[in-house]
């Protein structure tokens, strides 16, 4: 490792998921790290996850007749994708780009560039995970879909056929393997599908607070406030400004804030796209229902993920606009269609929660280097995959920061896919 490696100064802001990998990769090239973010660790949008590895989820969220689909959103805010009628004015933009990807050729196109980052992802958490004392923190389990009928297994046939083109597996279920499986849920469904490449992880939370305690046992700073600026001298980025004024220098600044990367957009001369889609969650400390796999429900639109602090029930979609105050009614809902399927559930003690995914139209992230400010990182846009791609993010990043050309192909994660002249 050279002086000048081991010199680097690098900050990251964002400490959830992608902000968290991203500092240890960088640690690990030999850069002494800042990472801020002002929230607990592990208090982020990836804990209020289905906490699942979804490798093979390369499929964007639009998909074709996704047009058609919006008035009944509109018009029912029970089901598992609801859009608030106040927020459509101001995201209508947005839509009409979300639904622009709805053609076969563009998802074709977005899960082939999304499997190539996916293929990565169980080496490069390895990696990481080898820093941490915990050695169950990433479940070996795989995941299981089950569905109401056939005609819900039909619907999926052609993403599943695309999935294994790409490389990945799906097994199909009957009532008995999905009984011998799931004995809480024997009798109740007879069509179902194993990911055997999928896994879960034990508790979402826990999972981002060890790799965060590895990260500061290695020598990296926490600092638990915002970031208010980037600070700029001759073209490049020479630190970062901190709401309490403090200025930390850096080589290297990485944006990895979820939506709070949206601050930094003028400075970084980017025009992107993104907004915050919630995700709801309710957490059962007692269920006194076991469930041995994260099992989605696909007709009913959430799935139940078994981890170290009870079982949680979520998944359910709302568009809701910029910064959007929570709606819990939601994770109610989600709740009530869970006792209406396993009626023992004990709800005692219940605890909602709600994370922001940060979504772009095309679903796919944003991993790339500002043209404006050459030494500024970007890793945000995740979706529904930031504690899927976390790891792998965070050494393409360091591969950036290294001046290396990464073994993927960055540019359909470019910054700039959405200005206008812009090809990438």
């Amino acid at each position: 490792m050279s002086k000048q490696q081991i010199t680097q100064k690098s900050v990251v802001i964002g400490g959830g998921i992608v902000g968290v990998c991203c500092a240890l990769w960088l640690q690990k090239e030999g850069h002494q790290v800042w990472l801020i973010d002002p929230a607990a660790p592990g208090d982020s949008t990836a804990k209020w996850s289905c906490g699942q590895m979804a490798v093979s989820e390369v499929i964007p969220l639009s998909k074709p007749g996704i047009l058609k689909r919006i008035p009944g959103w509109l018009l029912d805010q029970t089901g598992p994708l609801a859009l608030r009628p106040a927020a459509l004015p101001a995201m209508l933009p947005w839509f009409l780009r979300f639904v622009a990807n709805a053609r076969h050729s563009r998802i074709d196109a977005i899960a082939h560039a999304m499997a190539t980052l996916t293929h990565q992802v169980y080496p490069d958490f390895a990696t990481l995970l080898a820093m941490c004392p915990d050695k169950t923190l990433l479940g070996q389990r795989p995941v299981i879909e089950v569905f109401d009928s056939p005609r819900g297994l039909a619907a999926e046939a052609e993403h599943l056929s695309l999935r294994e083109q790409l490389g990945f597996k799906a097994e199909t279920l009957d009532a008995a393997a999905i009984a011998d499986l799931e004995p809480a849920l024997a009798g109740k469904f007879s069509h179902g599908v194993l990911f055997p490449d999928w896994c879960a992880v034990s508790d979402t939370k826990g999972f981002i607070a060890a790799l965060t305690d590895a990260f500061v046992r290695q020598g990296g700073v926490r600092v638990d406030t915002e970031a208010q600026s980037i600070n700029e001298a001759n073209g490049l980025a020479c630190g970062v400004t901190l709401n309490d004024g403090r200025q930390l220098p850096a080589d290297n600044v990485v944006v990895a804030a979820g939506t709070g990367s949206r601050r930094f957009f003028d400075q970084l001369g980017v025009r992107v796209p993104l907004t915050g889609i919630s995700g709801y969650q309710a957490l059962l400390p007692q269920p006194e229902v076991e469930f041995h796999h994260s099992v989605i429900y696909a007709d009913g639109g959430f799935c139940f993920t078994p981890m170290t602090r009870g079982l949680q029930i979520g998944g359910t979609i709302e568009f809701a606009g910029a910064d959007a105050k929570p709606n819990f009614q939601r994770a109610e809902i989600i709740l009530q269609k869970a006792r209406r399927l396993l009626p023992q559930l004990n709800v005692a003690d219940k605890e909602f929660g709600v994370g922001h995914r940060p979504f772009l139209p095309d679903t796919k992230p944003i991993i790339d280097r500002s043209r404006r400010l050459t030494n500024v990182l970007m890793a945000f846009g995740h979706g529904q995959l930031g504690l899927t791609l976390g790891a792998t993010t965070g050494r393409l990043i360091a591969d950036l920061a290294a001046l290396r050309l990464p073994a993927q192909d960055l540019t359909p994660f470019s910054a700039y896919r959405f200005m206008s002249g812009d090809r990438s």
